[in-house]
């Protein structure tokens, strides 16, 4: 049960050339890559190494893998962390009630003389295996394999990833190593509510996923949200990044800020006023304290 070893999209062959050739192949796929995310991702596709994103919320993390799924035509495989997740939700199961059927049948057919050994070795094998996302991205890469929100996990299941992130393997005690001769690319993130451990951080490259500046901000508006006008898509940004300066419990991201003009777009606004802003701001903040503190300074946040 390996990967194929055959070429084909995401190989070695047809990786991009340098960054800003995945820069732009990324844009194709409505992605906008600064120079670090362009430069991180295009290293981790040619030393074949996972790449830990961390960054705050809504900073484009978990999108910058389903772009470079979709720019590489490559299938996305997501394995979404969370508290008390263990591999049999991230790697296997076992297809219990087939095996018992599959006893059952064994049975009959030996008339009650059923070899113990023999029967045992038949339940372990490929046709009752239940794959789940990691053992799915090892058989179907080439493939990108998405790990979200690894600080949202504990620290066993940390140490259980260390092998697949090593040896591009992992081992099932009653079936065996599975290898993908052709590596998954590996993208995890994190959004920093615990810290992850210095020996899974040792077995990828690193990147700090910062908020886009101003006129990044404004471009990825024009492109997810059409017909957006060119005032109002900067007097979001630039509403926006202010929004960050302040202390809010949580600070907007990109996906808000897209939300936000898709909400006054709807709405068929062409200028972001305080009368405007302040019916749509539940599309932007998603705490009432941050909405309270912000519809009281609306006047100097729109400048």
């Amino acid at each position: 049960m390996t990967a194929d070893s055959s070429g084909g999209p995401g190989t070695e062959g047809t990786l991009p050339e340098t960054p800003d050739d995945l820069a732009k192949i990324l844009e194709r796929s409505g992605y906008l890559a600064d120079t670090g995310v362009a430069t991180a991702a295009f290293l981790a596709l040619r030393m074949r190494r996972p790449l830990f994103c961390e960054g705050e919320p809504g900073t484009g993390k978990t999108s910058l893998a389903v772009a470079l799924a979709e720019a590489l035509d490559l299938p996305l495989i997501r394995l979404q962390c969370h508290e008390g997740i263990d591999a049999g939700q991230a790697l296997y199961e076992w297809d219990f009630p087939r095996q018992l059927l599959h006893l059952r049948a064994l049975e009959a057919a030996e008339g009650g003389r059923l070899d113990a050994a023999t029967a045992e070795q038949s339940l372990y094998t490929e046709r009752f295996l239940l794959a789940r996302p990691l053992l799915r991205a090892l058989t179907s890469a080439p493939c990108v394999l998405l790990i979200d929100e690894i600080d949202r996990a504990d620290d066993e299941f940390e140490a259980f990833l260390l092998q697949l992130l090593d040896e591009n393997a992992v081992t099932i005690p009653e079936y065996g190593q599975v290898r993908a001769e052709i590596p998954p690319l590996v993208v995890l993130t994190s959004n920093r509510t615990r810290e992850v451990h210095d020996a899974l951080k040792r077995r990828c490259l690193y990147h700090w996923v910062e908020h886009p500046d101003l006129d990044r901000e404004i471009a990825i508006l024009r492109r997810r949200v059409p017909g957006l006008g060119d005032r109002l898509s900067r007097q979001i940004a630039e509403a926006v990044q202010r929004l960050r300066t302040l202390e809010l419990l949580k600070p907007p991201g990109v996906a808000e800020a897209i939300d936000w003009a898709q909400a006054l777009t709807a709405l068929g606004r062409d200028e972001l006023d305080a009368a405007s802003a302040a019916v749509t701001l539940g599309a932007v903040l998603k705490y009432s304290e941050d909405l309270d503190r912000v519809r009281a300074a609306l006047d100097s946040l729109l400048g």
